[in-house]
Parts: structure tokens; C-alpha cells; sequence
């Protein structure tokens, strides 16, 4: 039975998408199958052949020199840097036909390519905050949680883009609850561990010092941590977040969850800029995408580091295989 190969969304085509998607089929080769929905012009100036599919079946009868592309008109051709409004409807399109695809068996699971939110929004009228909100609402689901993840650390943060300052009041038991229970579940099913073990922040310096540098720890986010444990979930803390990212402490958890966007994305940046992959955890099929934006100001120029897509791509792989079971 042939391997089912992942979806690539091409994403922004005037950003490093197209690039860093050739670069990486440059590098795995057929050491992994996946194939590109985009407009083959986006793909073709970058210095690979580029093999027109109707069906994903077909990837695996593409030679490893050369890009599958799952063919879907855009409106113009992509000009590295300068993102065309004509064209932001295609971008939309295509990651909801990746998601069809995952959705239908046809794909393992999909990998996107960055957008540009603003582009998306100015040119389509694109109503959601990111890539994010628009699986979930594709999907159907009421909720999704963010993870950031490579080699040495995994973590998910509680709220995500909102101000620092409208972090404490987002922050309700019920949200805390949901993102560790759906973290609990994704590390069972997507990342094959039986018992995992959780890893939870303090919102406060030193967690709060027992009230002295905030209430939060107390009287919101252990309550809700001895609740779960007695339903049998393996976590710890709060912790203070400043000692929670050292080697040692890495060692004692699985998984760590944090109050909010920089207390997760600086030390997971700081571990591995190049290798991280972002994770959407939550949906009914799987999804990841490089950590990194459209990068316009580099893009045309071959510069883009494929590192995190190669890293998304392995991820998904290796969730898929995780989700199938022996």
C-alpha cells in the first residue's frame, strides 16, 4: 500500500512559501511524499522541474529531482515581495481544498505554507485572524490550541495575540482547562505518549511568590490543576516560568503550557530559530506549518532557510504515523 503523501498549502506566492517548498523537496527528496497545491508558475522560475498532478496518488510515480504540483489557478503570476490582491482569493482556496483532501483520505495531513494576513484581508476580505481560526472554522470545531514544538522543547500557550495587558482577564478556568485537556489529548494521539507529562507556568514572576507578586497562581490556575489531576492528567506546577526552560527542567516534562504568547515563543525561539514548528492542535486531521511568516523582503532573492519547513513536514509525517496507531 503506497504511503499517503502530505499536502502542501503554497500560501502567500509573493512571500518565501514557493522557495523554501522547492528547497525542501530539494532536501527530502522521496525520503518523504508530499506535493504542493499551488499554480505551477509560482513554482517553476525556482530551479526545480515541476510535475503537474490530478490526483496525489500520483506523487509517488514523480521522481525526487523534481516538485509535485496539485495544479490551482491564480489569478496572476506571483511577484516576489508584492503581494497581489487579484491573487488572495487563491490563497484561501487552496488551504480549504487542503483541508478537503486531508479531510477525504487523499492526504495524510497538511502542511501550510505562510500567509499574509493583511493581504489576505485587504484583497478577499478575509475574516479571520490567521490560518488558525480558519481550520477551526473549516473543520467545524469550537476551539483550537496553538503549539510550538521541535527537538528539545514542546509548548502551548493559554491566550495568544491579545496585548499583555488583557492577558489577565482572558485567562479563565474554563480556557486554562480546555487548552490542557487538548493538549493532554494531542500528546497521546499525535505524539504517541501514553502518559504525558505536563508542565504549567505561573502568569506572575517566581509564580506569583505565594501571592506577594500577584493573586492568578492561587485563586485561578491551581484550582483548575488540582481539578485535572484528580481526573487523573500527570501535571505540575504553577511553575515560574523563568526556571521552567533550562535543560534540567525540560528533562521533567513532556509538554510545557504557558500563560501567554512570549512566556512560550521566546524560549522555544531561543532553543531552535530556525527548527520550529508551529502545530495546530485540536482539529480532526492534522496540521503544521514553518514557524515563520512570507518574509517579503527577502523573497525572489534564494535566500529563504527551508529549515522549519523540512521541520513541519517530518512533524506531520510523524504525527500521521502516531494517529494511525501500530
Amino acid at each position: 500500500m503506497r504511503e499517503r503523501p502530505i499536502a502542501v498549502s503554497c500560501g502567500e506566492p509573493a512571500g518565501v512559501g514557493p522557495e523554501i517548498i522547492v528547497k525542501a523537496r530539494a532536501a527530502l527528496g522521496d525520503g518523504l511524499a508530499f506535493f504542493a497545491i499551488g499554480d505551477p508558475r509560482h513554482f517553476a522560475p525556482l530551479g526545480m522541474g515541476i510535475a503537474v498532478i490530478d490526483d496525489p496518488a500520483q506523487v509517488a510515480d514523480v521522481s525526487a529531482d523534481t516538485l509535485p504540483v496539485l495544479r490551482h489557478d491564480f489569478a496572476h503570476a506571483a511577484r516576489p515581495g508584492l503581494p497581489a490582491a487579484e491573487n488572495a482569493q487563491g490563497v484561501i482556496d487552496v488551504i480549504a481544498r487542503g483541508v478537503y483532501l486531508v479531510r477525504m483520505g487523499a492526504a495524510a495531513a497538511l502542511c501550510t505554507a505562510p500567509i499574509h494576513k493583511k493581504a489576505l484581508k485587504d484583497g478577499a476580505g478575509f475574516a479571520f485572524p490567521g490560518h488558525t481560526e480558519y481550520l477551526a472554522a473549516l473543520a467545524g470545531v469550537p476551539r483550537v490550541v496553538m503549539m510550538l514544538a521541535c527537538d528539545a522543547l514542546r509548548v502551548v500557550p493559554v491566550t495568544i495575540h491579545i496585548p499583555l495587558a488583557e492577558v489577565p482577564a482572558a485567562l479563565t478556568p474554563d480556557l486554562l482547562a480546555d487548552t490542557l485537556r487538548l493538549t493532554h489529548a494531542a500528546m497521546i494521539r499525535d505524539f504517541a505518549t501514553p502518559a504525558p507529562r505536563i508542565a504549567v507556568a505561573g502568569l506572575n514572576p517566581h509564580a506569583g511568590e505565594g501571592g506577594a507578586m500577584g493573586g492568578e497562581e492561587i485563586a485561578l490556575i491551581t484550582p483548575v490543576l488540582e481539578r485535572l489531576r484528580a481526573e487523573g492528567l500527570e501535571i505540575s506546577g504553577p511553575h515560574s516560568a523563568d526556571t521552567m526552560f533550562h535543560a534540567g527542567a525540560r528533562a521533567g516534562y513532556d509538554v510545557a503550557v504557558a500563560m501567554y504568547h512570549d512566556q512560550a515563543l521566546i524560549p522555544i525561539k531561543t532553543l531552535d530559530f530556525s527548527g520550529g514548528v508551529n502545530v495546530t492542535l485540536g482539529l480532526p486531521f492534522i496540521r503544521t506549518s514553518p514557524d515563520h511568516g512570507t518574509a517579503f523582503d527577502i523573497a525572489g532573492q534564494g535566500r529563504a532557510d527551508p529549515t522549519s519547513m523540512i521541520a513541519a513536514l517530518r512533524m506531520a509525517r510523524d504525527m500521521a504515523t502516531a494517529r494511525a496507531g501500530p
